[in-house]
């Protein structure tokens, strides 16, 4: 349900910002405005505002598929009782995975007045890899038709998300990508340092 939430308010905040460019740029990400200006807002706003409904279709597609997922997790936690609350450990992978995919962004152009980035992927990558940390042999899909493995699947991401933002040029924050996902990877831990032996009997259970 809270994924469908998310997904409700995101969508509706979207469209709204494709037709109007003046909240679109209120809510962007700018390092230059949030450096210089105090705009401290933009690094939790950016998340909900897209650059097209291609862009935010994708996202939110990837976003309802895993987030479901996800909180069955979540839901077994909370039977066992090593979390109280599935949809306030959902919503903190979500905002915390825009809040920390963006503060590479952030450093790197404090200075640079051009720089502008919008968009949930870093958010959306958070989901995507701590449900791969829950269950690293899942298959994914690339272009919706290949099956990887989770787990494999997650580490060509992490290469080709830090590769590419080194080389840099195609207009999409990597960056977001990179930290975004580490973030969703690290967070069950965070919660309890034992879920890293559920990690490891996971990837060592392949084929049996």
């Amino acid at each position: 349900m809270i994924t469908i939430i998310i997904i409700a308010v995101t969508v509706g905040i979207s469209a709204i910002a494709f037709n109007n460019q003046q909240i679109l740029e209120k809510l962007l990400l700018s390092p230059y405005r949030i450096t210089h200006q105090k705009e401290y807002f933009r690094i939790i706003t950016h998340g909900f505002v897209h650059a097209d409904w291609m862009h935010l279709l994708i996202n939110m597609f990837v976003l309802w598929s895993f987030g479901n997922a996800l909180q069955l997790w979540f839901n077994q936690l909370a039977i066992v009782n090593l979390i109280s609350s599935p949809v306030l450990h959902i919503l903190i992978i979500y905002l915390g995975g825009i809040i920390i995919s963006s503060l590479s962004s952030i450093v790197k152009n404090k200075n640079n007045y051009y720089y502008k980035s919008v968009g949930a992927s870093g958010a959306v990558s958070a989901i995507v890899f701590a449900s791969i940390f829950f269950d690293p042999w899942q298959s994914l899909y690339l272009f919706a038709i290949i099956p990887i493995p989770g787990i494999l699947f997650g580490a060509a991401y992490l290469w080709y998300s830090h590769y590419m933002s080194k080389k840099g040029g195609d207009n999409i924050n990597h960056d977001a990508h990179f930290y975004g996902a580490l973030f969703g990877l690290v967070y069950p831990v965070l919660i309890d340092p034992s879920l890293v032996t559920h990690f490891f009997s996971q990837l060592i259970s392949f084929g049996r």
